[in-house]
């Protein structure tokens, strides 16, 4: 009986990802000047739980949880670390009355940065941020993304519209400081970032002393479905109303085999980095990336910047 129970179907538990996932720096956000331009409330996606059932059990699945503790991850801190090295600059003086050192910056069209001021500038005061075409960037929201590390005092949120260039002009309300800077919005390079979360999930469990996991070629196509199926339900239950792991059919004759999800979709999830950052400050979610039995990941990822949360990640993993 023993035997047989373990060849039994292995479910783990399944995690749900938000766009509000975890708050990377101690505090809440700090409230941003009012900008000429754009001053947009900024809403973030609740948490939520779902349930699926399956024929070994029915587990609650659980949503991200929230950690205000200073204690960072590896995984935050170096995306905290790379994205001050390229947005802010701070590795150059910044010269008197100005705001940047350098002239042009590059973003995604996923805003996987806010765009800061340069240099170790602080204590700014009021500001005003202005665009100067808004087929590209057509504002600001009033607050900085403090949970991917940046200050409301020296960064803004640039509501992005489509690829191209513009200028930003920023200065302080009391003139000491105006400058211009451009700003080059690029296309996303989808196949290019879901390799890339496949190898900072790697450098985890490595830290961790777990075997590394290679590509899931086999279930490749379902994490890529999940991820463009979550636009229409946020859930591990499919829009058809089926559980998740249907979209992966595990190899016939199979006797064991193991499957888990972690999705995440939001302004919390812009890059490869964050989208990792934020399943890793997750105590549910972390279990599924350094699960050693696991051998095989594949990742969706689905960007639309007409949708709600615009940026939407599946990761499905399994040992077959």
């Amino acid at each position: 009986m023993a035997a047989a129970a373990s060849l039994r179907q292995t479910k783990m538990t399944i995690l749900l990802s938000v766009n509000a996932v975890a708050i990377l720096l101690a505090g809440v956000l700090i409230a941003g000047a009012i900008l000429l331009n754009g001053g947009l409330d900024f809403r973030v996606v609740g948490e939520r739980t779902d349930e699926v059932s399956d024929s070994a059990s029915q587990d609650e699945l659980i949503g991200a949880e929230t950690n205000s503790e200073t204690e960072l991850t590896d995984a935050q801190k170096n995306y905290i670390t790379s994205i001050y090295a390229t947005s802010a600059g701070n590795s150059e003086p910044v010269p008197d009355g100005e705001l940047w050192a350098g002239d042009s910056i590059v973003i995604y069209q996923t805003a996987n940065m806010d765009i800061c001021v340069g240099g170790d500038l602080q204590n700014l005061g009021p500001m005003y941020w202005q665009t100067s075409n808004t087929d590209v960037i057509s504002g600001f929201y009033s607050n900085a993304r403090t949970w991917l590390g940046y200050s409301a005092d020296t960064c803004r949120y640039p509501i992005i519209n489509g690829v191209g260039k513009t200028t930003i002009t920023a200065g302080t309300y009391d003139g000491t400081r105006r400058d211009s800077i451009d700003v080059i919005v690029v296309e996303v390079p989808e196949e290019k970032w879901k390799y890339e979360v496949l190898s900072l999930v790697n450098q985890e469990r490595v830290r961790n002393g777990l075997e590394k996991l290679t590509w899931g070629e086999t279930c490749a196509d379902a994490a890529e479905i999940r991820s463009e199926e979550i636009v229409k339900v946020y859930s591990h239950t499919r829009p058809d109303g089926s559980s998740w792991d249907t979209a992966c059919l595990e190899p016939s004759g199979a006797s064991t085999y193991t499957e888990g999800e972690n999705l995440v979709v939001g302004n919390s999830a812009v890059s490869p980095e964050s989208a990792v950052a934020a399943w890793m400050n997750s105590e549910k979610h972390r279990e599924n990336i350094l699960n050693p039995n696991y051998t095989k990941l594949a990742v969706g990822f689905y960007f639309d910047p007409d949708t709600k949360y615009k940026t939407h990640w599946s990761q499905y993993f399994s040992n077959f």
